[in-house]
This record gives C-alpha cells, sequence and structure tokens, in this order.
C-alpha cells in the first residue's frame, strides 16, 4: 500500500525556508522534496490559500512563508493538504450485505475515528517553531566540523 508522504515533505520544506533567508525557488524546493518543481507549485499553492506562504513571481521570485512558524500547526499544514487519509488500513468493502461484516465496519470505523481524533488533536498542539527548536537542538549537538555535511543533506 503506497503512502502519502506529503505532509512530510512539505513540513520538510517549510523549514527549510525558515533557515534560507529570501525567497525558495519552485525548483530548489522539488530538489529537498525529490518531487518536479510542478507538484511543488501545486502544494504550495494550497498554503498560499491558506495565506501560510505568499510567492513573488520573477527574476529574484520564489517561495517565502507568509506566517510566524508559532502560528502554524501540523495540522493547519495537513488540512491545507487537503486532509489526506491518515490511516493505510480500510474496511474491506464499504457497504457489505453480510451482517457480520457490517458488525466489524462498524466496529473498525469507531476505532479509526477515534484514533483520527486523538492524531489530529496531537497535530493542533505541535508547531512548525516546535520543529524548527528541535532541529536546532539537534544541530547543536553535532560537532562544527561535520555541521555542513549533516545538516541539509541535498
Amino acid at each position: 500500500m503506497k503512502r502519502d508522504s506529503r505532509l512530510s515533505g512539505v513540513l520538510h520544506v517549510l523549514l527549510h525556508m525558515a533557515e534560507h533567508e529570501g525567497p525558495s525557488t519552485s525548483e530548489s524546493l522539488a530538489h529537498a522534496m525529490q518531487t518536479n518543481p510542478v507538484v511543488v507549485r501545486r502544494i504550495m499553492a494550497g498554503l498560499r490559500e491558506r495565506g501560510f506562504v505568499r510567492s513573488e513571481k520573477g527574476h529574484g521570485g520564489g517561495w517565502t512563508l507568509a506566517r510566524d512558524l508559532e502560528e502554524i500547526t501540523l495540522r493547519d499544514v495537513y488540512e491545507a493538504l487537503g486532509s489526506p487519509g491518515l490511516l493505510a488500513i480500510g474496511n474491506r468493502t464499504e457497504s457489505p450485505g453480510c451482517l457480520v461484516e457490517q458488525a466489524v465496519n462498524a466496529a473498525l470505523a469507531d476505532s479509526f475515528q477515534e484514533v483520527e481524533n486523538v492524531l489530529l488533536a496531537r497535530f493542533g498542539g505541535i508547531t512548525l517553531k516546535t520543529l524548527h527548536a528541535d532541529f536546532h537542538a539537534r544541530f547543536a549537538r553535532i560537532p562544527r566540523n561535520n555541521r555542513k555535511a549533516v545538516a541539509h543533506e541535498h
């Protein structure tokens, strides 16, 4: 089953943008996400609609953060991506005729909803500032002579 890694990728590039002075091009962000610039522009457009980033056209243009890191939560970014499915497991059939399968689906649906509610609440409590601080704490623990090699490995 294919995993949706957009949230992880977008959080990654948003933190890179926080470290970078000035606009970041779709090409440089695509390199960081290991994807195509068209994919980056599509994703970033959703973030722009929510007011998290802004874009500048032309020479020297690109994407910049439009809000402070403490104002953007993981849930905000998740929702800007269109709230992709959180769980990789699901029901065998959505509208079964079998009463046994209906009972199974009902139990699973309740459990899935409970897990999603907990996860979304957790996402709402984590800001980009939290991730940014974690990056800097990890970076500070690396010997100075190795920092350039490991800070931004792409």
